[in-house]
C-alpha cells in the first residue's frame, strides 16, 4: 500500500512538471514583489565607512577607543528616544495580555464559553470549536498545553474589550481576576488600588545565533533561549541615583503622567530593552500576518559602531553630533541638555530630561544623540574590543560579559560624555534616571540614493 502511494505521488510530480509554465527555465521561485517599507518614526541610515573612535584628544585618558576605520550596512533607526507613551503601550499590551489570560484559564476552570456570557466571553478561542479551521484543530489537539501551565498554545480572545469599570464587571468571576491583579487593600492609601506591577511579566523565546553558528554539534533546541522579566520600569531610581536629593515629582509622576508622555522613558534595564525590541517586532507581525503581507526583520538595540556612525551623522572626525567642538551655537543658546557651567544644570533650559524631540537634530534627522538620557547599544563593553573587533559592522558581544556599552550622554553629564566618540557603560541589569534608549532595524533591499 506505502509503495502504491509513493508511485502514486510520482506519478502526480511528473504530470505537473509536464504542464509547468516555466518550460523547463531556470526562472526561479516566482514570489510576490517587495518594496522595501520605512518603519514608522525611523530613519534610514545609509552604509559607509568612517573613523570610529577618539580623533580628538582623549581628555580622561582612557585610552578605550583608539581610531580605527570600520564600515557599516544600511539600518533604520529611530529619530528619538523611545519615549514613556511608546514604553506604556508595551506595558499596557503586557497588562491586556495577563488579565486576558487569567480570565480565560478561569473560564476554563469553570467551563464556560462565549455562548454562557460573563467571563466566558473572555475563553480561549478554542472553546468555540466551530469557528476553528482543520489546521488550528489539528494544532489544538498535537501541540497546546504543552508547557509548564498547560495553557501554552491556546489562542487568547483579544476581540472582547476589558471592562476596568468596577460598577460594569459582567459576574463575580469577573470581578475575582481584576482583584487579583491589584496591589492587596492593605498596601494601597487615600482610597486608590493600583496595579501590581510586580506580575506586568513578558515571557519570550530567542535562538543565540552566535552560539549556533560557532558549535560543531548540537540541534536546533539547544541554542533556544527563553526570557521571562518584569517589564514595568524602575520608577524608584529618581531616588536611589541620587542620595540626600528631592526628586519624588520625578518618581510619583514621571512614567505615568501625560505631562512627560513624549519624555525619554528611564528606568529600563538593558533586558528590559531587549525585550521591548522582541515586542516591538511581534506587534508588527501580528499586524502584517493580519493583512497578509511578508514579515519585516526585527527591530533591535543598535551595536556600538552603529550608534556613533548615526550619531555623526556622515560628518568626518565631528567630536559632537553637530561636528564642531563647542556646545553652544553662533547664537549663545545650548544646543544638548547636559550638566553645564560646573554644575549649573538648568542652564541649557532644563533640570531634568526635556522631550524626545528637542533642540536640532543631526545630518540623519536625529534627535538628541547628545545628551538627553545615555542610551543602551547591544554591545558588551570592553576597554581593548577596538582591538580585535572586525572592520565590518563591528560589535562585541559576549553573553559573559553583564557590562553593556552605553552612549550620548544625559542630562546629568559633563560635556564630554556628549562627544560622539565617548565610551560608557553600565551593567545589564541595572536602571537608570539617566539611561534610556533607541532601536534600530536592518535595511533590506537595494540602496535608495534619492533618500540619503
Amino acid at each position: 500500500m506505502k509503495k502504491l502511494l509513493l508511485s502514486s505521488i510520482a506519478f502526480v510530480f511528473l504530470l505537473s512538471s509536464c504542464g509547468s509554465k516555466t518550460k523547463g527555465e531556470l526562472v526561479g521561485v516566482q514570489g510576490k514583489k517587495w518594496y522595501p517599507e520605512k518603519p514608522y518614526g525611523m530613519e534610514l541610515i545609509p552604509r559607509g565607512a568612517f573613523i570610529m573612535g577618539k580623533s580628538e584628544e582623549d581628555i580622561a585618558h582612557v585610552l578605550n577607543a583608539p581610531t580605527k576605520t570600520v564600515t557599516v550596512r544600511s539600518f533604520y533607526m529611530d529619530d528619538t528616544e523611545i519615549t514613556n507613551s511608546e514604553y506604556r503601550q508595551f506595558v499596557e499590551w503586557v497588562k491586556d495580555s495577563i488579565v486576558r489570560t487569567k480570565l480565560a484559564i478561569l473560564a476554563d476552570e469553570l467551563g464556560l464559553g462565549p455562548e454562557d456570557g460573563g467571563i466566558g466571553e473572555y475563553a480561549f478561542k478554542d472553546a468555540d470549536t466551530t469557528r476553528m479551521s482543520v489546521y488550528d484543530k489539528y494544532m489544538m489537539d498535537n501541540y497546546s498545553g504543552m508547557g509548564e501551565t498547560g495553557y501554552e498554545g491556546r489562542a487568547l480572545n483579544r476581540d472582547e474589550n476589558l471592562v476596568w469599570d468596577t460598577s460594569e464587571y459582567p459576574d463575580e468571576y469577573y470581578s475575582e481576576v481584576m482583584d487579583s491583579i491589584y496591589l492587596p487593600e492593605e498596601e494601597s492609601y487615600n482610597g486608590y488600588r493600583i496595579i501590581d506591577v510586580t506580575q506586568l511579566k513578558y515571557k519570550y523565546n530567542w535562538m543565540d545565533i552566535e552560539a549556533a553558528a560557532r558549535a560543531k554539534k548540537g540541534s536546533r533546541k539547544d541554542f533556544v533561549r527563553q526570557e521571562e522579566l518584569e517589564i514595568y520600569p524602575d520608577t524608584t531610581v529618581w531616588i536611589k541615583d541620587f542620595q540626600y536629593s528631592y526628586n519624588e515629582p520625578m518618581h510619583n509622576d514621571y512614567f505615568w503622567h501625560d505631562a512627560y508622555s513624549e519624555y525619554p522613558v528611564v528606568g529600563v534595564s538593558w533586558t528590559q530593552a531587549k525585550a521591548f525590541c522582541n515586542w516591538r517586532t511581534k506587534f508588527k507581525n501580528d499586524d502584517q500576518k493580519s493583512r497578509g503581507r511578508q514579515f519585516v526583520n526585527q527591530f533591535r538595540l543598535p551595536t556600538e559602531a552603529e550608534w556613533e556612525y548615526a550619531a555623526r551623522g556622515g560628518i568626518e572626525s565631528g567630536t559632537y553630533p553637530w561636528g564642531g567642538p563647542y556646545v553652544i551655537s553662533d547664537t549663545g543658546c545650548f544646543m544638548a541638555n547636559f550638566k553645564p557651567q560646573r554644575g549649573d544644570y538648568a542652564a541649557d533650559t532644563a533640570l531634568y530630561t526635556v522631550e524626545a524631540r528637542s533642540y536640532e537634530p543631526n545630518d540623519y534627522n536625529l534627535y538628541n544623540m547628545a545628551g538627553n538620557v545615555s542610551e543602551w547599544t547591544n554591545s558588551s563593553y570592553d576597554p581593548s574590543s577596538y582591538e580585535y573587533v572586525s572592520t565590518m559592522n563591528p560589535n562585541a558581544v559576549s553573553q559573559e560579559n553583564a557590562r553593556k556599552v552605553i552612549r550620548g550622554g544625559s542630562w546629568k553629564d559633563v560635556a564630554y560624555y556628549l562627544q560622539v566618540s565617548t565610551r560608557d557603560y553600565e551593567y545589564q541589569d541595572s536602571a537608570r534616571s539617566y539611561i534610556g534608549f533607541r532601536t534600530v532595524q536592518d535595511y533590506m533591499g537595494e540602496e535608495d540614493s534619492t533618500r540619503r
